[in-house]
């Protein structure tokens, strides 16, 4: 039997239990509480013992085992849930938070398959709660600054779009392995492929993909390198490279009809971004000064919940990008051409978005993997 909870937006603040504790949560998510006050951690959730017991400690609040999470969801002691999760467990935490009545604000990609997506969607939907897409560059200034000069018009009609996103993935880490629904396209590529889409604020029509291995022994499982293609509308084109066995970098390049723009970095959020625009062989440069990137999202998530509308990057959006990388694989493996379309959406991210926070400096991480060397 489903037990709802008893939120009341008259409260003022949401309770949030954070799913998983792995190197995310613990480097910027548990933090960026302090810079969102309207969202109350209230319970941590993990199978590691010692994270328990030290996180617990470090931001006074209970914990929970994966075991005790459905008692959890039907307490009333929370109203939404942060899922840090490996990416083959989004759908299942987030559909029976749904079912509780809990809203869900689930990392990218927002799960392996199109099918488990439409699962969290539809759950969320059954049950009138809120399902967010943890894209925490919706909020951010300079991908935002970048967005608004390209529809000002500033480079022209836009035509071309390039990103590069890569690492070098620590031996053992959890994007190593298939069955956790690891390799480069997952956890980076989903950055570019949706970085695309709101530059071009359009969906593409067909994709041509590749797949690379340097026979690194890391990479037996999954796939180390993608490369691919995205044919838009108006005879536009995407591209980007994403690497899990590459040195790190990340960025992406705009042109247009008179114009360039490049962010670079354009997604990494440990350091400051820098953005460069060249018109008519004049250079601009503007430096963004390091944000809170993942208190931004809480607090615009926990604004969503208190006032009951929907989020932009919502699960459709997350949907979206499954459905390209899905494309992606097909092309990779067939080596043909893959055509598609999806629905266009009306909501792109956009300066209204735009939050400024100070960064905030986490605590010492317990029993936890750093992503890359």
């Amino acid at each position: 039997m489903t037990t709802k909870n008893s939120f009341s937006p008259a409260s003022g603040q949401v309770r949030y239990a954070v799913i998983g504790l792995g190197f995310i949560s613990q480097d910027a998510v548990l933090p960026a509480f302090q810079n969102a006050p309207n969202s109350k951690l209230e319970v941590l959730v993990t199978g590691d013992s010692r994270k328990a017991e030290d996180l617990g400690a470090i931001y006074g609040v209970r914990t929970c085992s994966y075991e005790q999470y459905d008692e959890l969801l039907g307490s009333g002691d929370i109203d939404a849930v942060y899922i840090g999760l490996p990416n083959n467990m989004h759908c299942d935490f987030t559909v029976r938070a749904a079912r509780a009545g809990v809203h869900v604000l689930c990392e990218k990609p927002l799960a392996e398959t199109e099918e488990e997506c439409e699962q969290m969607i539809e759950a969320a939907e059954q049950n009138q709660v809120k399902l967010m897409t943890a894209y925490r560059l919706h909020f951010e200034p300079a991908n935002l600054w970048a967005i608004n000069t390209v529809q000002e018009g500033r480079i022209g009609d836009l035509r071309i779009f390039h990103s590069v996103f890569s690492m070098q993935a620590a031996e053992g880490n959890t994007r190593l392995y298939k069955a956790l629904c690891g390799g480069s396209l997952f956890d980076l590529g989903v950055y570019c492929i949706n970085a695309a889409r709101y530059m071009f604020r359009d969906e593409p029509t067909e994709v041509s993909a590749w797949s690379l291995k340097s026979g690194d022994p890391r990479f037996r499982e999954v796939l180390e390198t993608v490369s691919a293609m995205l044919r838009f509308p108006g005879d536009r084109v995407a591209s980007f490279t994403c690497s899990s066995g590459a040195a790190p970098t990340d960025m992406f390049e705009v042109v247009g009809s008179r114009g360039v723009l490049r962010l670079e970095p354009a997604i990494d959020y440990h350091q400051q971004m820098k953005s460069i625009l060249v018109i008519g062989g004049k250079t601009e440069e503007r430096v963004f000064m390091k944000q809170d990137q993942f208190g931004a999202e809480l607090l615009y998530f926990s604004r969503c919940i208190l006032k009951g509308e929907e989020p932009e990057p919502d699960g459709q959006e997350g949907l979206a990008d499954v459905r390209i990388i899905q494309a992606i694989l097909k092309s990779a493996e067939s080596g043909d051409i893959v055509p598609f379309k999806i629905s266009a959406r009306n909501r792109r991210p956009g300066m209204n978005q735009e939050i400024k926070l100070p960064p905030v400096e986490p605590p010492p991480r317990v029993n936890v993997m750093i992503p890359g060397p």
